[in-house]
């Protein structure tokens, strides 16, 4: 297959089918290779690389990222750690780039001195590749089960995984959730079926990666703090199709159809819909019943069976940070969806709850319009607290519908809902926004959530 020029910020793969992965795809021994960030996919694709025999450097702006024993274990591979501003010197002769999924593509290219409509790949390098698509290139004949979206990647990941494991598959969760691609490929492997979930970040640098079974879960505005516009992270999601042939699956939402067609892309296209396949469930709102309905979609080709699937789904516990019952007090139920981090995720959650809400939401706004979400929280919400960051958002646009307050932090927010809650309603963390203003993660936000609850008396 010759490498087609492509520029990876506005435009989408065309549909070319890649036979596999060949020697050429890989670095060969000796060749620089630059891998950006030290985070756990980093770190795994420097020892994948180091294991090929490239000659690894690893960029790390933070010194505070990188811990004695990392640093210990990658002296051992002979891999140069680089601490501090990334330069343009330190991609010089690179044959192979691996970013880090938090350093926008734009800048990337400003380091290496290339146009934005420069190819990601081209005999004789630089190739930028995302960690997961270094790992795809050495896969050894497993079925790869892909999964973008905005929102309910990760449950239903897990639910395909799930389902599989009833069936008696040996499955690999692996991607943006659960083990990095070249840990699997460092340990050898082994797994009849991988699973991915992949965000539109490692989307753009993803250039052969060949999913039998891809899903679109969703797509609505998020990451406009980092993709330029809505046509650049739509474009990013739709890369997923690029590489299917006429055998494989595609499952893509009805309104995302026409814009799948026009690409031209050649997978047995479906699009998914909820029809009460599974009754008996612990997952709230009829988004998860969706979600279960698509993983068994993606997971049947692969001779998974309806009670398998079943069996699962009853058997399945709801992922932390994501609608979790953390507890009811007085009558008062607090839940806990710190991984709402999207206007659309808080617009799914609203729908999920049949209590009064009292609604928790603020931190780093990523970017849309509140005012979509007005006639729900009239019709939803009874009274609103917010924290951190984005007040300058939320509060012009819903503090004249319900009664909100603003605080600096989490702990004083849950307190005044505290007060304000009767039995029989819900105090509901779905913040809408990123966590990045006062936590380092959105786990982090939701631990101090259930903390905070936890010493509520």
């Amino acid at each position: 297959m010759s490498i087609m020029p492509l520029c990876p910020l506005t435009a989408t793969l065309a549909p070319e089918h890649d036979p596999g992965p060949s020697p050429s795809l890989l670095p060969a021994r000796g060749d620089k290779a630059v891998v950006i960030g030290s985070g756990r996919s980093g770190r795994a694709a420097a020892r994948l690389l180091a294991r090929m025999g490239a000659r690894v450097h690893l960029l790390e702006a933070s010194a505070d990222h990188l811990d004695d024993s990392v640093a210990a274990e990658l002296a051992e591979l002979n891999v140069t750690v680089e601490l501090g501003a990334h330069r343009p010197e330190q991609f010089q002769d690179a044959r192979f780039v691996i970013p880090s999924p938090g350093v926008p593509l734009r800048t990337i290219f400003s380091l290496m001195n290339l146009p934005v409509t420069a190819p990601l790949e081209r005999a004789g390098g630089p190739c930028i590749l995302a960690e997961t698509e270094l790992a795809f290139r050495c896969l050894q004949g497993e079925k790869v089960l892909a999964v973008t979206g905005t929102s309910g990647k990760t449950t239903t990941v897990h639910l395909m995984t799930a389902m599989l494991e009833a069936a008696g598959k040996k499955v690999c969760l692996a991607g943006n959730v659960g083990t990095p691609l070249s840990e699997y490929i460092l340990s050898g492997g082994g797994a009849g079926v991988v699973v991915l979930e992949i965000s539109s970040f490692q989307l753009q640098t993803c250039l052969r990666l060949h999913p039998h079974v891809a899903v679109l879960m969703n797509i609505t505005p998020n990451h406009l703090d980092y993709h330029e516009d809505m046509a650049e992270y739509t474009a990013a999601k739709m890369r997923l199709f690029a590489c299917q042939s006429g055998n494989d699956l595609a499952l893509v939402p009805e309104e995302w159809q026409g814009t799948y067609r026009e690409a031209g892309y050649r997978a047995r296209v479906l699009a998914p819909r909820a029809c009460g396949r599974f009754p008996q469930t612990r997952l709230l709102g009829p988004h998860n019943a969706l979600n279960a309905e698509i993983a068994w979609q993606a997971v049947s080709p692969l001779g998974v069976s309806l009670e398998d699937a079943r069996r699962a789904v009853a058997d399945f516990s709801p992922l932390p940070h994501r609608l979790e019952q953390v507890a009811e007090k007085g009558g008062v139920l607090y839940v806990n969806d710190s991984k709402c981090t999207t206007l659309s995720s808080l617009e799914t959650a609203l729908k999920a709850m049949d209590r009064p809400v009292l609604l928790l939401c603020g931190g780093h706004f990523k970017g849309g319009d509140p005012h979509v979400l007005d006639d729900l929280i009239k019709e939803k919400v009874r009274c609103i607290a917010g924290f951190g960051d984005a007040r300058e958002v939320f509060l012009p646009a819903w503090g004249g519908l319900v009664p909100m307050q603003w605080f600096a932090t989490l702990k004083p927010a849950v307190h005044w809902l505290h007060e304000q809650a009767r039995s029989g309603d819900v105090i509901l963390l779905s913040p809408a926004t990123a966590s990045f203003d006062l936590y380092r993660g959105m786990a982090y936000r939701g631990a101090d959530f259930k903390a905070i609850v936890g010493e509520l008396q």
